[in-house]
């Protein structure tokens, strides 16, 4: 079956208006199994996000459908495969695809929750912090990623910096 005729593992959490938009590699086999993005306890992102107050409280993930209301939403690079970064076939990121939803949507903040997602996007090396692409209207920033994994390149500061940037005002 071709993939883009097959459901994603999880669905895009996108609309017009939104303030923010994080993007991911894929998701994890925790995350595909809860049907919830982030979901493995060893990833920080649900925590990330309530330290630097991009949400008011700390949020579960299978919570994950409430972000729009709070401006936010969330997407992946590779939407029909799951696991690790390095258990992904090669043309599991569809760049082409996640362009078009960008620009769709129109957010005015992407957020790439890796290095490796901010690569595979880009097409090359980035720092963490905001980027002179932009996709459309839409800024990008990359982040250290909150997963368990790479917990030794927890960096909580990038995040603060993101959530100054999506809280300052157009």
């Amino acid at each position: 079956m071709l993939a883009a005729m097959r459901e994603p593992i999880l669905p895009d959490l996108l609309q017009p208006g939104l303030s923010l938009v994080f993007c991911g590699t894929a998701a994890g086999r925790r995350s595909a199994a809860e049907k919830a993005y982030y979901a493995h306890p060893g990833n920080l992102f649900w925590r990330a996000l309530h330290a630097v107050r991009l949400t008011p409280r700390l949020y579960a993930p299978a919570e994950y459908p409430l972000l729009p209301a709070l401006g936010i939403g969330l997407t992946d690079l590779a939407k029909h495969h799951m696991g690790n970064d390095d258990e992904l076939p090669r043309d599991a990121f569809d760049v082409a695809a996640l362009r078009q939803r960008i620009e769709r949507h129109a957010p005015r903040l992407l957020a790439f929750t890796s290095k490796a997602a901010a690569r595979a996007a880009l097409g090359r090396q980035a720092p963490y912090g905001l980027q002179v692409e932009r996709i459309g209207d839409t800024r990008l920033f990359v982040l250290p990623s909150p997963s368990g994994q790479a917990r030794g390149h927890w960096d909580l500061g990038p995040w603060q910096a993101l959530a100054g940037l999506a809280n300052a005002k157009a």
